[in-house]
């Protein structure tokens, strides 16, 4: 319920402020889990991934901002659950896969912050791997300016079967995969 309300009112708000156009929602699988894979551009960008879209949408989120009162209550009710600084914890990883094989949405940026060099992290070729989720690019386009243009791409899910096929280099191979395709969205639809 506090999602959906939350959801609405960011949606048009996004639309109203960033002008937010999203581009192949239908590429989501509206059932199973699901790897949402996304640039990152700015601390705008987590609502931006999941508000155009009807499914739940979990990110793991700093640890600090729970120890907020209400803030803390508030991302938690939203989904986010708390990730340490400097790296993932054990428990970060269990709740991860376990929305996952639950059949839940999760969303990641796969380069780590806002201010890495579009190099993308292990992590969510390992989550996708793991977890069986299918895994779904994800490009930003656009600078957050008021009453500028931001658009979501939303690209073809991605198959993970053939990076099974040697789990030694799996995870690299599958990463590089996952940089690819955010970055031919982001080309294509500039």
């Amino acid at each position: 319920m506090l999602y959906n309300f939350c959801r609405g009112l960011l949606r048009g708000l996004y639309r109203l402020l960033f002008r937010l156009e999203a581009i192949g929602v239908e590429h989501v699988p509206s059932e199973g889990g699901v790897l949402l894979c996304s640039n990152h551009v700015s601390l705008f960008d987590p609502p931006t991934v999941g508000i155009c879209l009807e499914r739940k949408v979990h990110f793991m989120a700093k640890q600090e901002l729970f120890k907020i009162p209400l803030l803390g209550k508030l991302i938690h009710e939203l989904g986010a659950f708390p990730v340490k600084r400097g790296g993932v914890s054990k428990e970060s990883i269990k709740i991860s896969l376990n929305i996952l094989r639950d059949g839940k949405v999760m969303g990641i940026f796969p380069e780590g912050s806002r201010h890495s060099e579009g190099e993308g992290k292990k992590g969510a070729a390992s989550f996708a791997l793991r977890s069986g989720a299918a895994v779904v690019p994800v490009a930003i386009i656009g600078s957050y300016r008021l009453f500028g243009k931001v658009k979501v791409v939303y690209g073809k899910p991605i198959d993970v079967t053939p990076f099974q096929e040697d789990p030694k280099t799996a995870v690299d191979i599958l990463t590089d995969e996952i940089m690819n395709r955010i970055d031919q969205l982001k080309h294509q639809y500039r």
